[in-house]
């Protein structure tokens, strides 16, 4: 796993399998994310139509909390529904001004307030911690009857006392009874500081408890045993990253490591080339066959094309079998790494024998296998197409893959390109000598890098020689040919770009 902070405050996080890119994940830290979040909330207004209660707690908009979403603990004793009637109606249970503690389930969306709950959880890497629910619940996807009461014996045997419930999630399977009964202690210690935080509570609305970091909240649903290397390229995230597996794998601790190379973490690891080959429309696979991916508000649509390849012994046939077989272990990375939800059409090269069509669907199956995302996969159809639906995991994230020239900025026309490293210089003379910033890093594409840095007496010598031996020279395969940012020395980001009209 290699997790990247960058100028900005994005956090990527890429997972690898020998190497071969298999998720990605990118996300803002700066970006206020409440999804989690425990409020001691007020209620601000009752709609009987909706039977949906607004309720402010505390964010800029009001949460919206529907009568479904209410425990009974805030109607039992009170108010019996009507025969037949599973809620009761919301303006018999609450009222204005009421005080209530809310979830927040979904983020707010536009003009839309945050989806709030009062049925509370807090979720670990094991269990799921529920306040007011005393059961025990094994995850629908622990499939193996022995394994599920295995667990369930052994929760019984770590009860987590009055008035609370648990639930074992996936990642539980084949855990030991003291992993899961640490994992408990923290998540209801968790739950004993909300409760005190809402006792000393002078005003409402307030924050009772708040979800853990952004990097931490992604590592705790990707990580598992088979990790052997964490990397972090920013100390702070480091020390948060090494303190979670401290806790939650004290013996993998040793595999958190903090990043220190000059080079972009992601090019040092060969992910960035990655990245751009793996989001585009067509993305290659093995001997020269590739897929062309396409994306609609209903569905997605993948075709399978053999390219210039060479032929195969077996003839059209074998050769159709080779081409999709590929194109099955490459559309399962895909679907992983681009979250592709919804309904998937792949329209497969056609076979003629039933016995290759059912070796095309089991190794579809197979590579299925370790999607954490729920899918269904039915069987190609006469006409050669293979539906898949498959559940979205996480927020859709565009990854553009291609590039706007960043000299004309899209006119069209640019200043001659044998003129370029003048202009850098032109930019680190102002740097030196007029803003008197004597240590920087200038990132140029790797091409750019390679001219400057060749030669006995290479350019990047001579600007030393003349600026001093604080500038140094870094390649970054994220940036276009013309390209160029500099940093400073805690890594933020000088701006020195001009957009300069070409006449």
């Amino acid at each position: 796993m290699y997790i990247s902070i960058l100028p900005g405050e994005q956090v990527e996080v890429a997972l690898t399998n020998n190497g071969v890119l298999e998720e990605y994940y990118l996300d803002m830290l700066h970006q206020k994310k409440i999804k989690g979040n425990i409020y001691r909330g007020v209620i601000h207004n009752i709609d009987t139509n909706l039977q949906a209660a607004f309720i402010d707690f505390g964010e800029e908009k009001n949460g919206f909390l529907q009568i479904d979403e209410i425990h009974p603990e805030y109607y039992s004793g009170h108010f019996e529904p009507a025969r037949g009637k599973k809620f009761p109606p919301i303006q018999k249970v609450l009222h204005i001004g009421q005080e209530v503690l809310v979830q927040v389930v979904k983020e707010p969306n536009g003009s839309k307030g945050a989806f709030l709950t009062t049925w509370i959880s807090l979720a670990g890497r094991f269990l799921v911690l529920t306040p007011g629910q005393e059961q025990i619940g094994i995850s629908r996807k622990v499939s193996d009857e022995e394994e599920r009461s295995r667990l369930r014996e052994l929760m019984h045997g770590i009860d987590p006392g009055d008035d609370l419930g648990v639930i074992v999630r996936t990642v539980a399977e084949g855990k030991r009874v003291a992993e899961l009964d640490g994992e408990l202690k923290v998540l209801v210690k968790h739950w004993e500081d909300a409760m005190v935080k809402v006792q000393k509570a002078t005003k409402y609305p307030t924050l009772i408890y708040e979800e853990t970091s952004r990097a931490v909240g992604l590592l705790r649903d990707l990580f598992n045993p088979s990790f052997e290397n964490i990397h972090v390229n920013d100390e702070a995230v480091y020390n948060e990253i090494k303190d979670y597996v401290t806790l939650i794998a004290p013996d993998r601790a040793n595999i958190v490591k903090l990043y220190k190379g000059q080079l972009p973490i992601y090019d040092n690891f060969g992910i960035t080339k990655q990245i751009k080959s793996s989001f585009g429309k067509t993305v290659s696979y093995k001997s020269g066959a590739y897929l062309i991916i396409e994306h609609t508000e209903a569905l997605h649509v993948v075709d399978v094309n053999s390219g210039n390849r060479t032929k195969n012994a077996n003839g059209q046939e074998g050769n159709a079998l080779e081409v999709n077989l590929g194109a099955a272990d490459e559309l399962a990375r895909q679907l992983r790494l681009r979250d592709m939800g919804g309904i998937i059409v792949v329209d497969f090269i056609d076979m003629n024998e039933a016995e290759n069509r059912q070796k095309l669907y089991e190794r579809m199956c197979a590579n299925m296998q370790k999607d954490r995302a729920r899918h269904n996969i039915l069987p190609l159809s006469k006409f050669g197409l293979m539906q898949i639906t498959r559940q979205r995991v996480r927020p859709a994230m565009d990854v553009n893959t291609t590039e706007i020239c960043p000299t004309c900025f899209g006119k069209g026309t640019i200043k001659s390109s044998i003129l370029f490293t003048d202009t850098l210089e032109s930019k680190i003379d102002y740097l030196v000598n007029k803003l008197k910033v004597k240590k920087f890093s200038l990132h140029v594409h790797p091409y750019v890098a390679a001219f400057i840095n060749q030669g006995l007496v290479s350019l990047r010598r001579k600007w030393q020689m003349k600026y001093g031996f604080g500038i140094k020279i870094i390649p970054s395969q994220k940036l276009a040919f013309l390209q160029y940012v500099f940093y400073d020395t805690h890594g933020e980001e000088i701006d020195m770009k001009e957009e300069i009209e070409i006449k």
